[in-house]
């Protein structure tokens, strides 16, 4: 009964058990806490600067063209050199672009260009080192822990979505925009700390010196080849490409609940608390080995969930709709990522990260654009019961064309890779 009980829980078996692990969760954690501050900086000095939404929606250019740029190069490079020697660099280079934000705001910087591009600086050194990032959880973690090691990671991130912003807010009120991106700085440093006590990550087949080799071809072919791999990020796609919301919040706040601003910020929260609570409730589902059987199933429930937010009347349920999103989404997120490294070759895992990595930053993006295309064209919440349902459609297409994807079985306790 006790066991019982316990599953329940957040697994914390990956930081209890390896060492290398809990000093970059914790790395990961405080990093992901700066960045959303400094992301709350950026938009507070854009907007100071233009005060106009064009400005503010050039930050989206300036992030999202190196996400995908530099993601895909970091993928190939993530397969031909020791990939804790890619973090560690692009790493310092985050460290450097965020002193330099200090840097601009301690000399009251007018020019929104040279902000901008201290911000692309910034994000296309996370992007290049996205990929290798992503690999770290295998290496370091026997195959059964994987999926709870991701969840720990994921737990952390929804609480800096949660926690950040409001950091944010009471450091540039009672400090200034200075004091956010240092902050932003001094977080860089600690998780540039825990990256330097890693062990070395060559990939598969490389010289003992860990010098540069040639990465073995077919590493994007692979994706296609392997239905677990494509079924997997097919899913995902179909999730986000058909039914991400948030691009419709402010309209659907705007025609049901008068616009009131408190009520937008209830609607990220809700998804949030949903994310975070289904990380804290996570045991369960990372000791689940048929983990294809459980992304499908999730990314189901993500669908109906949101198709029933574009129904929704009482506040209470739209917020309950969407905190059952937020809890599918992250069941969803961990599943996937938890299948893809495992089931992907160590000497591949660079550029089938960088594609997985790719599709979870432009499904979303995208999704949003649709959304609002067809809300203009109809009604947000027929978007929303259209797009939700649409996406349920096609997730069961997936599962119905992908079998190896249904029967797919997380590896048992032995390691599924040794630090090099």
């Amino acid at each position: 009964m006790r066991r019982r009980v316990r599953v329940r829980f957040l697994d914390t078996r990956p930081l209890r058990g390896s060492h290398a692990f809990r000093d970059l969760w914790i790395g990961t954690s405080v990093s992901q806490i700066g960045g959303q501050i400094a992301t709350v900086a950026v938009l507070a000095q854009v907007w100071d600067l233009t005060g106009s939404p064009v400005g503010t929606g050039a930050i989206g250019l300036a992030t999202g063209l190196p996400m995908v740029l530099f993601g895909l190069l970091g993928g190939a490079l993530a397969d031909s050199v020791d990939r804790r020697t890619v973090v560690r660099a692009t790493t310092a280079g985050q460290l450097l672009a965020a002193a330099g934000l200090s840097v601009q705001a301690l000399a009251d910087n007018r020019s929104v260009l040279l902000l901008l591009a201290l911000v692309a600086m910034g994000t296309s050194c996370g992007a290049l080192g996205a990929p290798a990032r992503r690999t770290f959880p295998v290496r370091l973690l026997p195959g059964d822990q994987v999926a709870a090691g991701l969840a720990l990671t994921n737990v952390s991130f929804q609480a800096a979505m949660l926690a950040g912003p409001a950091l944010a807010g009471l450091i540039i009120a009672h400090w200034g925009l200075p004091a956010a991106y240092a902050t932003q700085a001094v977080a860089m440093a600690v998780s540039m700390l825990a990256v330097i006590r890693l062990p070395t990550m060559r990939p598969e087949g490389a010289d003992a010196a860990g010098g540069r080799r040639r990465p073995k071809r077919g590493g994007w072919r692979i994706v296609l080849r392997r239905p677990t791999l494509w079924g997997s990020m097919a899913t995902d796609l179909s999730a986000t490409l058909l039914a991400m919301p948030i691009a419709l919040f402010p309209l659907v706040n705007e025609i049901r609940f008068g616009g009131d601003p408190q009520t937008l910020g209830l609607f990220l929260s809700a998804v949030a608390v949903g994310g975070i609570t289904a990380g804290l409730l996570s045991g369960t589902v990372t000791r689940w080995r048929r983990g294809g059987l459980v992304q499908l199933s999730a990314a189901g429930v993500w669908g109906l969930a949101l198709a029933c937010f574009g129904l929704a009347g009482p506040l209470w349920l739209a917020l309950g709709c969407l905190a059952v999103a937020g809890a599918a989404d992250t069941v969803s997120v961990v599943t996937r990522s938890a299948l893809v490294q495992l089931e992907t070759p160590d000497a591949y895992r660079g550029r089938v990260s960088s594609v997985e990595h790719v599709i979870g930053v432009a499904g979303p993006e995208l999704g949003n654009f649709r959304g609002g295309l067809l809300a203009s064209a109809t009604s947000a919440p027929f978007s929303l019961v259209f797009g939700g349902l649409s996406a349920v459609l096609a997730v069961a297409a997936v599962s119905a064309a992908n079998a190896p994807l249904r029967a797919y079985r997380t590896p048992l306790a032995e390691p599924a890779g040794q630090p090099g």
